[in-house]
C-alpha cells in the first residue's frame, strides 16, 4: 500500500506540478456538476486525462454504515453499486483500508492511498476485486462533516495497465480539486434535465441563458449541441457565449475552464496556472 499525504508546501508542491494537466482533467468535471448522472458523466470527464473503469464516492462513518454517493463505469458493465452493497452488508465493518488515512486526515489536508487487490484480506479481495476483475484501487480521502470521511475510489480492471508513477503523480494533483467538486455536488439538489448545474458562484450573476451555456461549455458541449439542447440557434449560443465571457471578463474557452476550477478548489491551494 502506498500513502501520500497532501498537506500545506506538500500539496501545494503537487498541485503546482500537475497544474496543467490537472486543470483540463478537472475542467469537465465542474461542468457535470448537479446534474442526475454526475457520477457517470465526471467519470467520462476523468477518463479525458486518465484511463479509470469505475469509480465511487461514499462516506465512511464512525457509528453507521457507510453511504453510498455517486458511482460510475466507463466502457464495461456497471456493477458499482452490487459491489457497494456487498461491502455495506458487513464487509465494511473489517476494513482497515481506510485507517492510516483517517489518522492523517484529521490533522488536515487529503490522503491518496494506493491498494493492489493481492494486498487485501481474502473476503475484500475474492467479494469485490475478484468477482468483478479489478486489480488495483486508488483512493482520495479527505474528512467529512466531524470525524467521518469521504472517499473517492478510482479503479482499474485486470486487462487494464497498473497505474504508473506519472498518473499517480496526476492523481495526487487532482485530490484536493476533486474531492471539493464532489462536496459541492453533495450539498447541491439535483436539478431537472437541461437545467443548469451546481457551478461554482463566480457564476452566479449570470442570466439563466448564458449560465446555461457556460454550464454546457464546460462539459464540452459543441455550439451546435447547446444550440439543440436549449432550442436556440447556434448563432444565439454565441451571443450568449460573448456575453458571458464579457461579463466574467474572459475571451477564450480555456479561461472559462480556469475560471470555473479556481472558484471550486479548496482553500490553500493555489490557482490554477499560478
Amino acid at each position: 500500500m502506498q500513502l501520500v499525504h497532501l498537506q500545506g508546501e506538500q500539496g501545494e508542491a503537487v498541485w503546482r506540478r500537475t497544474s496543467q494537466r490537472a486543470s483540463f482533467a478537472m475542467a469537465g468535471v465542474i461542468g457535470c456538476l448537479g446534474h442526475e448522472d454526475f457520477g457517470t458523466a465526471a467519470l467520462r470527464q476523468l477518463n479525458e486525462a486518465i484511463p479509470l473503469c469505475w469509480w465511487s464516492t461514499y462516506s465512511l462513518h464512525q457509528s453507521r454504515p457507510p453511504e453510498l454517493h455517486a458511482t460510475g463505469s466507463f466502457r464495461v458493465p456497471d456493477r458499482t453499486r452490487e459491489a457497494f452493497r456487498f461491502y455495506r452488508e458487513g464487509l465494511y465493518r473489517y476494513d482497515r483500508t481506510f485507517e492510516a488515512a483517517r489518522e492523517r486526515v484529521l490533522g488536515g489536508g487529503a490522503v491518496v492511498t494506493h491498494w493492489h487487490a493481492a494486498e487485501l484480506p481474502t473476503a475484500h479481495r475474492d467479494g469485490i476485486y475478484t468477482r468483478h476483475d479489478l486489480r488495483e484501487r486508488v483512493s482520495l480521502v479527505r474528512t467529512w462533516e466531524s470525524e467521518d470521511l469521504i472517499a473517492v475510489n478510482l479503479y482499474r480492471r485486470n486487462e487494464q495497465p497498473a497505474f504508473s508513477d506519472a498518473e499517480l503523480d496526476l492523481i495526487c494533483g487532482l485530490a484536493p480539486p476533486l474531492i471539493a467538486c464532489i462536496e459541492t455536488h453533495l450539498r447541491s439538489r439535483p436539478q431537472g434535465p437541461g437545467r443548469a448545474g451546481a457551478l461554482p458562484s463566480v457564476f452566479d450573476a449570470l442570466p439563466r441563458r448564458e449560465r446555461e451555456v457556460c454550464e454546457r461549455l464546460l462539459r464540452g458541449w459543441t455550439h451546435e449541441g447547446i444550440a439543440a439542447d436549449l432550442g436556440i440557434s447556434a448563432g444565439t449560443v454565441k451571443t450568449y457565449r460573448d456575453r458571458a465571457f464579457e461579463r466574467l471578463g474572459i475571451h477564450h474557452r480555456n479561461e472559462l475552464f480556469a475560471l470555473a476550477l479556481n472558484g471550486i478548489a479548496p482553500p490553500g491551494l493555489p490557482a490554477a496556472g499560478h
